[in-house]
């Protein structure tokens, strides 16, 4: 095969367009990798038991704005797709990862306790959900949020909510400001076209 001209066929000027494509996604790994902080070891999945703090924690920030609220039902209906922040038991901060269609995710339900914001809580499990996004085999990753500038720090570009797949806005009929929403759409890709 012949090789491709890319940041990687650069430096690898041999590959194939597959052994290119494999390189980007692992310099995209070790990105990820590298920019977790120590907070690493503080991420896990979500069980059965942390349902009801979860959902505390999101409707807290919910009621100040910040974000839209999470019945009991969705939350263990998507529990998989959580994970959480702690720190000596309690749990901080938590984020979902939610596959919408084939290589498209999206980040959900981010949420940090208050007294916890901007100490990089949040970015460290957005990156978790990069990097399970990029395990999946997600090519893209959106977010509809009121924390727009947040996200942009973190890569994302505005996206018009038009071109997010029809699929998507089925759990938006449940929504309270439906049709007028008024969350910004994101999106971040996570491998070269």
């Amino acid at each position: 095969m012949n090789g491709v001209c890319s940041p990687a066929s650069v430096l690898y000027p041999c590959l194939s367009v597959f052994e290119s494509l494999h390189v980007r996604l692992t310099t995209f790994q070790l990105t990820l990798e590298t920019k977790k902080s120590s907070f690493s070891d503080m991420i896990r999945k979500a069980r059965v038991p942390d349902v009801q703090a979860i959902q505390s924690l999101i409707n807290c920030n919910a009621d100040a704005g910040q974000m839209l609220p999470r019945t009991l039902n969705e939350l263990y209906e998507h529990l998989r797709d959580f994970s959480l922040f702690e720190e000596k038991g309690v749990i901080v901060g938590t984020c979902a990862l939610h596959v919408s269609w084939e290589g498209l995710a999206e980040i959900r339900s981010l949420a940090v306790r208050q007294d916890r914001m901007s100490n990089g809580i949040g970015s460290a499990l957005v990156r978790a959900c990069l990097a399970e996004a990029v395990e999946l085999g997600s090519a893209r990753v959106f977010v509809l949020t009121y924390q727009g500038d947040f996200f942009k720090k973190m890569g994302f570009a505005d996206v018009d909510k038009g071109e997010l797949p029809h699929k998507v806005w089925s759990d938006c009929l449940n929504c309270v400001k439906f049709p007028n929403c008024d969350e910004s759409a994101l999106m971040l890709s996570l491998s070269a076209s």
